[in-house]
């Protein structure tokens, strides 16, 4: 008996995922936006380097076998004494600074994303608990909240790294710790916007007739929250946590270039502008100028993408 797209009743099959989001209304708002179409491939072809910078990378900046301090300060390869296996020059220890952007970028995108996604669990948990419980645990979570509004984001981060750094031990210090106490701290001073955003659209979702009908049959609060109330909030979060992943890469990059966020043996792009920023007044300009143009980009692509999210997902603006 032959297959075909029909069921027994006659019916055509229902599509699969991949061609119903094809024929859908994100993806037709995101073909027809050329700014969110360029954005999107400019972020794309950064990540893409960034997680397979070993594979494009011409040269390894953090084996120190291979550094040597005659190649140090190398101009660009298309000016007077550059060359072709340095593209974008070297630093003053003899790195490749294209081959250290596409491994510091790594290290950004990494702490920026984790970041946010701590920021994320603890804000939307907090959100749902604060707008679905109510009462005194619903003051308690908004007052934190709003003391912790009245600090920047980038002072509240600076607070938490001192103080877990100074908490620990000196010789339990390393990279690893160091990217843990740095994700932990950005994360923490990130979670208002989340906690606040869940709690409304929770006070709005728990008063409608799908969560009165799971109380009659005995549901658990917990379940409700979890199974009815939270697909229904993750919208606005969506939106927010693409928008937080450029603030958080940029708060990465202001503790890096403050010299209390990445270790210098895990530099970031943040650290190589620090670094290069030592040297600017000296004419070696290519050390700021490539990492600072690396981090622009990669912040104003993921934004531009977070804009046209939001306005993508807001019914008001179709």
């Amino acid at each position: 008996m032959k297959h075909s797209a029909a069921t027994s009743e006659g019916h055509p099959a229902k599509p699969g995922a991949l061609r119903r989001f094809l024929d859908g209304d994100l993806f037709h708002s995101f073909r027809n936006t050329p700014v969110a179409v360029v954005a999107a491939i400019v972020a794309a072809i950064m990540i893409f380097g960034a997680v397979f910078a070993n594979l494009i990378a011409p040269h390894t900046p953090f084996d120190l076998a291979t550094l040597s301090l005659d190649n140090s300060l190398l101009p660009p390869a298309w000016m007077a004494d550059g060359q072709l296996s340095y593209p974008l020059g070297t630093d003053d220890q003899g790195r490749d600074v294209f081959s250290t952007i596409l491994y510091g970028s790594r290290i950004s995108l990494l702490v920026g994303l984790a970041a946010v996604a701590l920021a994320m669990i603890l804000g939307v948990g907090l959100g749902l608990l604060s707008g679905y419980l109510g009462g005194r645990l619903d003051a308690f979570i908004m007052r934190v909240a709003d003391v912790q509004l009245s600090f920047p984001a980038i002072l509240i981060a600076l607070l938490i790294d001192g103080a877990a750094r100074a908490a620990l031990p000196s010789d339990i210090h390393t990279d690893m710790l160091s990217l843990i106490v740095l994700i932990g701290s950005i994360g923490l001073a990130n979670w208002v916007q989340y906690a606040r955003t869940v709690r409304g659209s929770t006070f709005v979702e728990k008063s409608k007739e799908y969560v009165q009908a799971a109380r009659v049959i005995g549901v658990r609060p917990w379940r409700i929250m979890i199974r009815h109330v939270l697909p229904n909030v993750l919208g606005p979060v969506l939106v927010i946590a693409t928008i937080n992943v450029a603030t958080a890469i940029i708060t990465e990059a202001t503790l890096s270039f403050l010299g209390v966020g990445v270790p210098p043996t895990s530099p970031s792009l943040g650290t190589m502008i620090n670094t290069g920023n030592q040297f600017l007044y000296s004419g070696e300009w290519w050390l700021v100028v490539f990492p600072g143009a690396a981090l622009v980009l990669l912040c104003m692509s993921v934004n531009l993408l977070g804009d046209w999210l939001r306005d993508a997902l807001n019914p008001k603006l179709r």
